[in-house]
């Protein structure tokens, strides 16, 4: 892997990047004392379980759930999220029957209070009435209201990829149409060539949806291009808390990406993102995965990064630049 280094912590307090050899689309909860990590797989879901997040190539790792084969959510399970909700566990993914015009979203359930234990149970298809393409699905709540963002396609044809908001009435029913908030629109969004018989030529791309929230604002940190590209990298929306979330309007683009490749820390195409606070409540950390060259496109030479983030004066996220790979990083604090 192009002499990746993972989880060489120079002391009990240290650690590199990346932290897992591979993990395209990482994603990380925290509860009770613990982090649980999840990321694709392609076939199954997995959770790794670890009380230090920057030792996670040691944590305790379990498959939780394969689908059955021959059905429509058999094959591709792509991104899966870890939340809990309204007093039990959810995981969603994306999965399709090996055809990737078929994509759409899926939850599972489980009330153990350790998602590495107990039953899980599919709970069905998660879709608003139009019921198109979708991939990259995550859950918030924001003032008692529970909301779904993914990415999806406008009509049935591939071209390109939107963000799309709906509401929830339970955490595995959507209640309401969905709402486009964000189209590729700038030119850095934009990359997306592709050279495949089975595609279109050219796809535009936002994709995974996350989202932060700081003081009475709440921003959508999303990945746009290709993935196949080196320039895929994050983007952002924000909204006031009080403002209403299903409207348009109410979402702000930023011009320019809020994290891309960079070139001298040999760090490329970071993306498709996660947030998480350290043990003790008071650091902000963002998990992203990234290759570790250039033209290593959508494959398993992505592999999972975390670094910590400070705030701007505006009150937005400031994410700095990638950090390189082999590097010491003072790990989360706090036990």
């Amino acid at each position: 892997m192009l002499g990746c280094a993972y989880a060489q912590g120079t002391g009990p307090d240290t650690f590199t990047n990346p932290v897992l050899p591979t993990g395209p689309d990482p994603w990380v909860t925290y509860k009770d004392g613990f982090y649980y990590y999840t990321n694709s797989t392609g076939n199954r879901l997995d959770i790794w379980k670890t009380k230090t997040i920057a030792a996670l190539a040691t944590a305790t790792h379990k498959t939780v759930w394969k689908p059955p084969v021959n059905t429509a959510y058999s094959k591709d399970l792509w991104a899966p999220e870890l939340h809990f909700l309204q007093g039990k566990w959810y995981m969603y993914f994306a999965a399709d029957d090996g055809h990737n015009a078929q994509h759409r979203m899926y939850v599972i359930e489980n009330s153990s209070a350790d998602p590495l234990e107990g039953e899980w149970v599919l709970k069905g298809q998660v879709a608003d009435e139009s019921n198109k393409w979708a991939i990259d699905g995550s859950v918030f709540e924001s003032r008692g209201q529970l909301y779904m963002i993914w990415a999806g396609w406008e009509g049935d044809a591939n071209g390109q990829q939107n963000i799309y908001i709906a509401k929830m009435k339970n955490p595995y029913t959507i209640s309401s149409e969905r709402v486009k908030i964000s189209s590729p629109e700038f030119e850095w969004e934009k990359f997306g060539d592709l050279h495949d018989a089975n595609n279109p030529p050219h796809v535009n791309v936002n994709e995974g949806p996350e989202i932060l929230k700081h003081g009475n604002q709440i921003f959508l940190i999303y990945s746009a291009s290709g993935c196949w590209t080196d320039h895929y990298a994050l983007g952002m929306l924000s909204a006031k808390v009080s403002a209403d979330l299903m409207d348009p309007k109410s979402w702000k683009k930023s011009e320019k990406p809020v994290f891309e490749t960079s070139k001298e820390n040999s760090v490329y195409a970071p993306g498709h993102n996660s947030f998480f606070k350290s043990p003790d409540g008071r650091e902000d950390w963002i998990i992203y995965h990234a290759n570790p060259g250039p033209g290593c496109g959508c494959g398993n030479q992505r592999s999972p990064r975390i670094q910590k983030f400070g705030w701007k004066k505006d009150g937005s996220p400031d994410f700095g630049i990638p950090v390189k790979t082999g590097v010491p990083l003072t790990a989360p604090a706090g036990k």
